[in-house]
């Protein structure tokens, strides 16, 4: 089955997954996570694109990311893999490639998905056992939403300042939310999703999507289409 196009629509949050070749690291001490920060935030900048959450992890990286264009998010992560590509090799004297092929990305429905995209990726340290509680992961979004260490890099999302009148009761309420984690069916659709390409959102909020690009934007139901029943 030829490969579907990735999907990227202007002013809709993305969730991007970018793995290490075979799974190999991609960050091996602290300076190489500051620079690859760096240069994410450096990129982000130069094609305007709105970073809401990140975490950076020792062989992948998720963001959470809305782009003005359509091609913004393209650029930024082609900008984002030739430059850090480049650090890496020279700094760690290798060559080759460093990145498991093309990113994953999905689009998701912001009403329905986003702060749930942001605790995915925020918890995703806690998940895999490196440590206890996000907070106690430096490289991830969720310092600057607790309230713990503001970070320019991020641009919080409309729907962050819906969860409290003040910072204080926006980063209470964040934290709550991370402590509670996720749902196994919100797990399974955000990893499931992004993965594969789909676009995540209610049935509505797909069909409207699809006016948008003639990108197929949900899976396919398996087997062949139902004949019509013959009149007697």
């Amino acid at each position: 089955m030829a490969r579907l196009p990735r999907l990227t629509l202007a002013a809709h949050p993305h969730h991007v997954i970018q793995r290490g070749n075979n799974r190999q690291p991609i960050c091996l001490d602290n300076a190489d996570f500051q620079t690859l920060k760096d240069v994410l935030g450096e990129c982000a900048r130069q094609h305007q694109v709105a970073v809401h959450a990140f975490v950076l992890m020792d062989n992948h990286f998720h963001l959470l990311a809305t782009p003005p264009t359509d091609e913004a998010l393209p650029k930024m992560m082609q900008a984002l893999g030739r430059s850090y590509v480049r650090y890496f090799n020279d700094r760690h004297q290798r060559s080759g490639t460093l990145w498991e092929g093309r990113y994953k990305s999905t689009l998701i429905e912001s009403d329905r998905y986003l702060l749930a995209c942001m605790a995915y990726i925020d918890l995703n340290p806690v998940r895999v056992g490196m440590v206890a509680h996000a907070a106690d992961y430096p490289w991830s979004s969720y310092m600057h939403y607790a309230g713990m260490r503001p970070d320019r890099l991020l641009t919080p999302h409309p729907l962050v300042w819906n969860l409290g009148n003040t910072p204080f009761a926006r980063e209470a309420a964040y934290a709550q939310l991370v402590q509670a984690g996720l749902t196994s069916v919100q797990q399974s659709a955000l990893t499931e999703a992004a993965l594969h390409g789909w676009a995540l959102g209610a049935p509505e909020f797909l069909d409207a999507l699809q006016k948008k690009t003639p990108r197929r934007l949900r899976k396919s139901v398996p087997g062949r289409p139902s004949k019509p029943a013959i009149s007697e």
